[in-house]
């Protein structure tokens, strides 16, 4: 199974489509616990929707829960490195590159810092590219790989 989250109308043939409402094939509150049983998704796609999300830490909590071992979660967010995180007023979480220090494995910030944020997850990083946009907004594109 693949996900598409935060879909909007940008609906992904050979994906399950998720949103707050329709067009989506699912209509789920990712804030809560997501509706999939552990270790059933092969590839999330999160292309600007996590930082519409509150909880960071349960954001990729869940993500790692719901992906198969190896799974995929392929991300897109507005960074703090430009206006883009700033400038959406249904932004509610805010990332950056090192934010992924936190949920990267072997790194000692994961390391030191689980136990007490509640982190409950582990991803491998394939790949991390930043893009500036003609007006000035920063975009993250990061594909994880879940290390279970």
């Amino acid at each position: 199974m693949k996900l598409n989250l935060g879909c909007s109308d940008r609906l992904f043939p050979g994906y399950v489509n998720v949103d707050l409402q329709q067009p989506a094939d699912v209509v789920a509150d990712l804030n809560e616990r997501w509706p999939w049983a552990d270790s059933t998704v092969d590839e999330i796609r999160a292309w600007d929707v996590i930082e519409h999300l509150r909880s960071p830490i349960n954001t990729m909590n869940e993500a790692f829960r719901v992906l198969k071992p190896g799974g995929k979660f392929d991300i897109i967010v507005p960074t703090t490195d430009g206006r883009g995180a700033w400038q959406d007023p249904g932004h509610v979480s805010f990332w950056n590159r090192n934010s992924f220090f936190y949920f990267e494995h072997r790194n000692p910030h994961l390391t030191r810092f689980a136990p007490a944020n509640g982190v409950k997850c582990a991803f491998r990083i394939l790949q991390s590219d930043q893009q500036w946009l003609a007006d000035e907004v920063s975009k993250l594109h990061v594909v994880l790989e879940a290390v279970k």
